[in-house]
């Protein structure tokens, strides 16, 4: 039997060049995390089905949800995003928990989507939250942290915008506010959806939806479409605008009325971060606040407000703005390699990794013996930075020799 060694549809092997843009990507969402105080936290990668049915929207918790049964057949669901799980776990430990508690993760999760530049079916995401505080201020820092992620990346707000709206403006439309709150969440589904129809599909589909009469919807439309969209800022926009306005962020935000994010569970502020790249125009990440969604665990209100950065969304934003860093080298320049020049000489080598490796060192080092030539060709093949001579006559001298394989530099040291 031949099986295929290809990863499964919609995933992807991480070889090492590749892994190094991810661990790149990884290691600077772990350190501003770090640095705004935020502890990190991992859930399981399943969890019940009905967690995620429950808010997630009917995309993410429905058609894409990736299921099974245990053997009791109760249905589990593999995570297709973390705000629902973090929240369980919260709600666990929030009446002893000091307050506000800040938590983050880096995990991967997985839909059942067709794969598409930039969507996968399996994706990494960092999530950051804020439990236990309704204050505006949680809000500002979420975003605050969201743009200072970008600019740890190289970015500036000539590259990238933040869009911000509110549910409560949506649903205080004169179109909507009188609505069921079943008929509400559809009404706001399809405003998320107002840029990937044309506007006589949009407006048809929300009348059929909606209940609406048809010049109910033109002005919706109309209205949610403006130019001048600053008529529809209700006063907690406003709070949040000038808040980020006072810390010298207003360049990188901006009002947007047809913002709804696809998430049934947002109740407040959301924003979506945007690339202005005219070759990868396209929403990156977003988050928002979700005070209600703790009430699905039967605890008390736990106000709450995140965001979620995804791996591939950031890796093409990089690479449309030319920020990927020039990690081959930086990690070419801190790997070395010692080659076993002859069979008896193992120990010797072995004592002199162990001092480079004790210095803080990458070492690798020959398992079968190879002429120095076949070394080198060796170590240039694996873009190692430095190879360690060690032959009859450095033995004779009681030294090796560590050659720089840029620069062709050597450097003589003791044994």
């Amino acid at each position: 039997m031949n099986l295929s060694n290809q990863p499964p549809k919609g995933t992807a092997d991480w070889l090492p060049s590749e892994f190094a843009i991810r661990k790149y990507i990884f290691d600077t969402w772990r350190e501003v995390c770090t640095r705004f105080g935020y502890e990190e936290y991992l859930t399981p990668i399943i969890e019940s089905a009905e967690i995620y049915r429950a808010k997630s929207g009917e995309d993410v918790g429905g058609k894409e949800l990736m299921t099974m049964f245990d053997r009791a057949e109760r249905e589990y669901a593999i995570r297709p995003e973390m705000t629902p799980s973090v929240t369980r776990m919260v709600s666990r430990i929030y009446n002893d928990t000091p307050k506000p508690i800040r938590l983050f993760s880096i995990a991967n999760y997985f839909r059942n989507e067709k794969p598409q530049r930039g969507r996968n079916r399996e994706f990494w995401q960092l999530n950051f939250d804020i439990f236990g505080t309704d204050s505006i201020n949680a809000d500002v820092e979420i975003i605050q942290m969201a743009i200072e992620i970008m600019k740890a990346f190289g970015a500036s707000s000539s590259q990238f915008e933040i869009l911000v709206n509110s549910k409560n403006t949506l649903l205080n439309r004169d179109e909507i506010k009188n609505q069921t709150p079943e008929v509400q969440t559809e009404a706001v589904r399809l405003i998320d959806k107002i840029e990937k129809l044309d506007r006589a599909e949009w407006i048809k589909q929300f009348i059929d939806r909606v209940g609406s009469t048809e010049s109910d919807a033109n002005k919706l439309y109309e209205d949610l479409t403006s130019e001048y969209p600053e008529a529809n800022q209700d006063e907690d926009i406003m709070q949040l605008l000038n808040k980020l306005e006072e810390l010298g962020l207003k360049d990188y935000v901006r009002f947007s009325p047809k913002l709804a994010r696809g998430f049934d569970y947002y109740d407040g502020i959301v924003f979506e971060v945007f690339d202005k790249n005219p070759e990868n125009s396209r929403a990156m990440f977003g988050g928002g606040r979700y005070n209600g969604l703790g009430s699905l665990f039967g605890g008390a209100s736990m106000p709450a407000v995140g965001c979620a950065p995804g791996d591939e969304t950031t890796k093409l934003f990089l690479e449309s703005w030319g920020l990927i860093p020039d990690l081959k080298s930086q990690i070419s320049n801190q790997k070395y390699y010692i080659p076993l020049l002859e069979e008896n000489f193992n120990t010797d080598i072995q004592s002199i990794a162990t001092k480079l490796r004790e210095e803080g060192k990458n070492v690798e080092v020959g398992l079968d013996v190879q002429k120095m030539g076949k070394a080198l060709e060796y170590a240039n093949k694996k873009e190692i930075g430095n190879v360690v001579i060690f032959g009859e006559m450095e033995k004779e001298k009681g030294e090796y020799i560590i050659k720089n394989m840029q620069s062709g530099e050597q450097d003589n040291l003791k044994f």
